[in-house]
This record gives structure tokens, C-alpha cells and sequence, in this order.
């Protein structure tokens, strides 16, 4: 027994990146003499207790010291995770990287800052840090390091947390967390390119063209003085700052990402109607390296201006595109020591949601921005509103940062050219969310229930057909076979309950074989010791299909469901459903869809349970039934008016609910029995704001999506 205790521990897989227990060194409290603590017992000043105090605090909150040992197999990885991003993802991370490395490199950055850590661990060779957060933790965290000056400094890497995540997206990391094993972070992390990340310095001044008396209120400095993604000014800035004070001023209020979203997409459409940012061109003055952009801006009368040092902006979107065969710019890069300067109209802010891009105006080294009125601003998603000033940017310096490698030395398949087959013979299989939440952690009883297909409701996966792929295809052009593959499906004569894929038969009820699949759907990862896990859509292109399965794949559909037979009288939990979308109960609503409940049944006055929740003005029924029922309720018409929900909405002038039905892509044009469109039916119930609202999105079918902050 004593043999096996002393046994020399090897920290197993991820023994590079964890800091052994032998470099952790208990710092021994001084203990002072009997006549010394005497002597401090009689002084009572102040002056002395408080350094005691602080004293004491100082040794609590370093109870040991880094030695560490120089290795060139090493990397040690300091992991600091603020657990208030994504909702309660950020305690469950924190408490798995406690689990899998030494807890002495894990932090809480709600307890403490990092700089204490950081200080604790300068002196270590080959550091690497993971930052689990928001884009504002992760500034926060390069903010600490030019603070102290670390030679080398370490790289980062990033664990999206946030809501925006466009620093994460640009690096490869993804626009958020799922449930990726924490074991294939560890290796990302240790594999993973460093590369330089451009940091902008913003230097404020008073405007020196305006008299003190002619200065307007607002602040009179920016929140940040550094920018790492984007500062821009106008209408988007506007949003995010009526957000920040709404929220400062009731904080109760915003305890949920729904409610979040929902006062957005009401912010913004109160500023659309109000057009607060429309003479943003008229005062403002723009120089880049010596070029005066004024008379420019000016002229296209833009209401918003970014300047920009990542390709992602809000959420995921490219404003700045491919600038293709446009010889007078180059393709944006965040290491080339140049900031892009880009203008918005609302046409070109609207067109961004769908793959547009704004109008390119620069790329320089040098910006000089004077402003003569107060606008509101925003550095990284931290909005103000800034009195008349004339801003510097300048290049400030360059940070290290972990770049998410393509191909993973974990996979020696893929390192050996020789043993990558030339073509793989997959077969596809698609499993529904709820399945997918009760049973991703029993693989075996997945695999089982894809052998054999079984009728009704307790559906587990569903195959879709055999694709034959190049052994070298990454999962973003997968995708592009996958939705092929749909397309040959949908082209099945509908009169036939049996589907052919190319070498076998499988049957299954025609509700279920003729639903597409949803734009939302994903990969799974079944190559895990234990589980399945989700692979963000952004990082399709970093993953091989032979990484994440051998001979199947499994995809994850959220918004699959089970059509019901027509004759089929309602059950109990449909009975439920109905009963919850008339009493606006979403609680009782996600419980009973849960339970086996149907998204697709009649409501009320013989339309749907959407054209219900539209018409009654429940905003939250109405989005958990976009997101959980199937596309084509969008834009049913109902049996006897031929109304959309869009139609029911708009006639009990419901605004957050047209906003909410717009974004997921309702049809603007279509008419009900009468040829009347949402529109209007807006103008006839007397509410021209929101009649001119649907009339300016009639040529921009928006896409729902994601938050407009990037801070966390």
C-alpha cells in the first residue's frame, strides 16, 4: 500500500498544460515572539491596526508561490472563467477545468481580478492563458497584461461565454460553448497557433473648434481608452446605450437572455422610427492618414460609423465582405497594423443580417474623429454618450493570442497521409433536441436506436441517407453534401411512404420523411470516450468528417418534430399545449411540448397556436414557438381569413411581436383573402408607425438574430 502511495503521479493525458503540485510552495506565516505580540497588543492607532489589516489580507490572499521548473514539453495553462457569462455556463466550465487541471490555476474572476494571478505566475516559461468569458473578459484580461509588462507576454486563448463573441469567431473558437468536452479544449489550447491581435489606442481631447460655453452634456471620457474589435458611433451605439441605462436603472428586469433580445429589438425599432441618428454625417468631421472623409459621409448621409479591427462585428456578421476585385482595399486582417473604416445607412445595417456588407470608406494607421454635438458611442460594447471631442486612434501594440488550429496532432489519422482514405461511405442520421438532451450521454443507446426505426413519438434518430465524401472533407463542405442530400429527398414523389438511398430502403411515416431540415441544424461529435456533443457551425471548417465519426454521422435538428396524422384526434398533452398558448402560460407551455405535445394542432377559432399568441400580443409564446415549431407555421395562412400571424399581429397593432415574427423571416407581401399585407392591415388599425416599420422591411427579409452586445 505504502508503494502505491509514493508511486510518482504522471497528471496524465494533459500533463503539458497543468501545473504539477511539486512548483506549488506553501508560504510559511511569520511568527512572531511572545514580547513582539505583547508591543502590538498596546498600539491601538488606527494607522497601525489598518496596516495589520491590510497585511494579513495580503498574506491570506497569497498562501503560496510559483517555482516553477523550465521544460520545453510544457505549457502551462492559467484558466480564469467569469461565471455571470452565458447564463450558468460559466460556473458549470468553472468547476470542470477545477476537476481536470490543478485548481491552483483555475480562477474565479467574480472572486478576484487577474492581475493577482498573473503577478503569481510571471516567471513561468511557455505560459498560455484560456479566457472563458465574454469579448469584455478578454479585454479586461490584455488590459492587465500591458499593465505589467510580461516578457514574453503569454497568449491567450478564448472560451466564448458571451453573447457577441466576435474576437472568439474571428480566432476560430466559435460564437459560443455548447458542450464540448473540456479534455478536446485542453488539447486545442496546447495545439493552437499563437498570432498577433492589432490593439488601438483612443486618446480623447476637448474639441478645440468649439467655445467651452457651446459644449453640450455628456461624458467627457470614453469607457475605455483601448479597443481590441470595433468603436463605432450612431445608430448602433444608441441601441446598445438605451440598453446599458434601461438596465442600470432596473436591473430586475433583465435577469433573462429573452428579455434581453426583446428589448433590443424594441430599442432598435424606437430609434428606426424616431431616426435619432439621422444627421450623425452633419456633425462629425473624419480623417484617416491625412485624407479628409467628410464630404463623403456627408454626401451617402450615413447614421452609423465603425471603426473596425476584426473581421466579425455584432453577433457573427462580416460588414467590411471580400473586397474582391476592388484594387483600393485589401482584405481585413486583425495583424496588419491597418484599421478599417466603414459607414452604415439603415438600408446597408439591415442588408448586414443577411450577408451584406457596409460601405468601405478606409484603411489607415491614424484616425482623427471630431465631433460637435453629443452622440452616443460605443468601445467593444461599452456604450456612452461622449460630449463634442476630437478622438485620436493609433496603433497601440500587438497581444499574442491562441489561433484554433484545423488539424489536431490528437488525430494521427489525419497526420498520416497515407492511412486517409480516398472516399468514405457515411451513412446520416438526424436525432431531435429533446432526444438528444435525455440520451447524449448514453451513446450505445443511440447507435441502437438508429438501427431500427421505430414509428411515433418515441423516434430517437431518424436516418436521412449514405453520402460518399472525399476522406479528407471537412464538415462545412459536408454540409454542403448533407443539404444536396435533403434536396433529393424533397424530390421523392410524396405519394410514396418509402424512401430509396442509393442502397437500402428505410420506412417511416411521409409527415417525417418529407420535413426538411431546419437552417439550425448541427454536427455531433460521437468520437468522445463517453458522450455526444454539438460542434459550433462557425468551426465546421476546422473539423474533418473523419474526426468526429467512422462509418455514421449524427446531426442535430432543433427544431425537428413529429407531424400529426390527420385524423388523428389531439391527446392529452396537445390538449395542454392549447390550453397553455390561451392562457399565455410559457412555463405550462414548455412542459407539455416536452411531455409530447404538438406545436402543429388547431387553436382557437380554427387557426393555429401562432396566429393565437400573434394575435393576443404574448410575445413570449410567440418566440418559443418559432424556435421550437417547425418553419412552415410562419407563414400559414389561416383557413377562413387567410391571414399570416404577421396579419393577426399587425391588426391588434402588437409592435414587439411584428418585430419578432419580421426577424424570423415572415413574408412582408403576402395578402390574406381580402389582398390586404401586414402592412395594411396595420394603416386600418390606425398605427402609421408601425404601417412605415413594415413598409421599410419589405426588401430585407431579416433572419433572426443574435444580441447586439459584445461585451459580457
Amino acid at each position: 500500500m505504502l508503494h502505491h502511495i509514493e508511486e510518482p503521479c504522471s497528471l496524465g493525458a494533459h500533463a503539458a498544460v497543468i501545473v504539477p503540485p511539486t512548483w506549488i510552495i506553501k508560504v510559511k506565516k511569520p511568527q512572531n515572539s511572545l514580547k513582539a505580540s505583547n508591543r502590538k497588543k498596546k498600539r491601538t492607532s488606527f494607522k497601525r491596526k489598518a496596516s495589520k489589516r491590510g497585511t494579513e489580507q495580503e498574506n491570506k490572499g497569497r498562501p503560496f508561490v510559483i517555482k516553477p521548473i523550465s521544460s520545453p514539453l510544457m505549457k502551462p495553462l492559467l484558466v480564469f472563467v467569469n461565471p455571470k457569462s452565458g447564463g450558468n455556463q460559466g460556473t458549470k466550465v468553472l468547476q470542470m477545468f477545477m476537476w481536470y487541471l490543478n485548481p491552483r490555476q483555475v480562477f474565479d474572476l467574480s472572486q478576484e481580478g487577474p492581475k493577482d494571478a498573473l503577478e503569481l505566475y510571471r516567471k513561468v516559461p511557455n505560459l498560455r492563458i484560456l479566457a472563458c468569458g465574454g469579448d469584455g473578459t478578454v479585454g479586461w484580461i490584455l488590459s492587465i497584461l500591458d499593465e505589467l509588462q510580461l516578457s514574453p507576454q503569454p497568449p491567450v486563448g478564448v472560451l466564448p461565454l458571451g453573447t457577441g463573441n466576435d474576437l472568439a469567431r474571428t480566432l476560430n473558437w466559435g460564437g459560443g460553448y455548447t458542450d464540448e468536452p473540456v479534455s478536446k479544449i485542453l488539447c486545442q489550447v496546447e495545439d493552437g497557433t499563437i498570432v498577433q491581435l492589432d490593439r488601438w489606442n483612443l486618446h480623447v481631447e476637448r474639441n478645440p473648434d468649439l467655445p467651452p460655453e457651446e459644449l453640450e452634456d455628456g461624458v467627457c471620457k470614453l469607457p475605455l481608452n483601448v479597443f481590441n474589435n470595433y468603436f463605432s458611433l450612431g445608430f448602433d451605439a444608441h441601441v446598445t446605450l438605451e440598453f446599458h441605462e434601461s438596465r442600470e436603472a432596473n436591473p430586475e428586469k433583465f435577469n433573462s437572455r429573452f428579455r434581453n433580445k426583446m428589448f433590443y429589438a424594441g430599442a432598435a425599432f424606437s430609434d428606426f422610427l424616431q431616426r435619432s441618428s439621422r444627421d450623425l454625417s452633419k456633425h462629425v468631421k473624419v480623417v484617416c492618414d491625412g485624407t479628409d472623409l467628410t464630404p463623403k459621409i456627408q454626401e451617402l448621409k450615413f447614421q452609423c460609423i465603425v471603426f473596425l479591427n476584426i473581421p466579425r462585428y455584432c453577433a457573427g456578421t462580416m460588414p467590411w465582405g471580400n473586397p474582391g476585385d476592388h484594387h483600393d482595399f485589401e482584405p481585413q486582417r486583425h495583424d496588419d497594423g491597418y484599421i478599417e473604416v466603414i459607414g452604415f445607412t439603415m438600408a446597408s445595417l439591415a442588408a448586414l443580417q443577411v450577408g451584406g456588407h457596409g460601405e468601405r470608406l478606409h484603411q489607415c494607421r491614424e484616425v482623427m474623429l471630431l465631433t460637435y454635438k453629443s452622440i452616443p458611442m460605443q468601445v467593444d460594447g461599452e456604450p456612452c454618450r461622449l460630449a463634442p471631442a476630437m478622438i485620436r486612434i493609433s496603433l497601440r501594440n500587438q497581444a499574442n493570442m491562441v489561433q484554433k488550429s484545423k488539424r489536431r496532432t490528437s488525430m494521427p489519422l489525419l497526420n498520416d497521409p497515407q492511412s486517409v482514405p480516398d472516399r468514405l461511405r457515411i451513412r446520416v442520421n438526424k436525432i431531435s433536441l429533446q432526444d438528444y438532451e435525455g440520451f447524449h450521454y448514453d451513446k450505445e443507446k443511440l447507435r441502437e436506436a438508429c438501427k431500427s426505426t421505430v414509428a411515433g413519438k418515441n423516434l430517437f434518430t431518424i436516418p436521412l441517407g449514405i453520402l460518399v465524401v472525399r476522406g479528407d472533407c471537412d464538415l462545412e463542405t459536408c454540409r454542403m453534401y448533407i443539404d444536396r442530400l435533403q434536396e433529393d429527398l424533397q424530390s421523392v414523389s410524396s405519394g410514396s411512404q418509402r424512401v430509396h438511398y442509393q442502397d437500402h430502403e428505410t420506412s417511416f411515416p411521409r409527415a417525417l420523411s418529407a420535413q426538411r431540415l431546419s437552417p439550425r441544424w448541427c454536427f455531433l461529435d460521437a468520437t468522445s470516450a463517453d458522450r455526444f456533443y454539438r460542434i459550433d457551425r462557425s468551426q465546421e471548417h476546422l473539423h474533418f468528417v473523419m474526426e468526429i465519426s467512422q462509418d455514421e454521422i449524427f446531426i442535430l435538428d432543433p427544431d425537428m418534430v413529429l407531424s400529426q396524422q390527420a385524423g388523428t384526434p389531439p391527446g392529452m398533452p396537445d390538449l395542454v399545449v392549447e390550453q397553455a398558448v390561451i392562457a399565455g402560460d410559457l412555463m405550462k407551455l414548455m412542459e407539455s411540448y416536452k411531455n409530447g405535445g404538438s406545436l402543429l394542432i388547431q387553436g382557437p377559432d380554427h387557426c393555429s397556436l401562432l396566429h393565437h399568441a400573434a394575435k393576443t400580443g404574448h410575445g413570449e409564446i410567440v418566440k418559443y414557438i418559432l424556435d421550437h415549431g417547425p418553419s412552415e407555421l410562419l407563414d400559414m395562412a389561416d383557413s377562413e381569413t387567410g391571414e399570416t400571424a404577421l396579419h393577426k399581429a399587425a391588426c391588434q397593432r402588437n409592435r414587439a411581436v411584428c418585430q419578432l415574427l419580421v426577424d424570423a423571416g415572415a413574408s412582408l407581401r403576402k395578402t390574406d383573402s381580402k389582398g390586404k399585407t401586414p402592412q395594411d392591415r396595420a394603416q386600418q388599425a390606425g398605427d402609421p408607425d408601425l404601417a412605415a416599420y413594415l413598409e421599410s422591411r419589405q426588401n430585407y427579409k431579416i433572419i433572426g438574430h443574435e444580441d447586439l452586445e459584445t461585451a459580457v
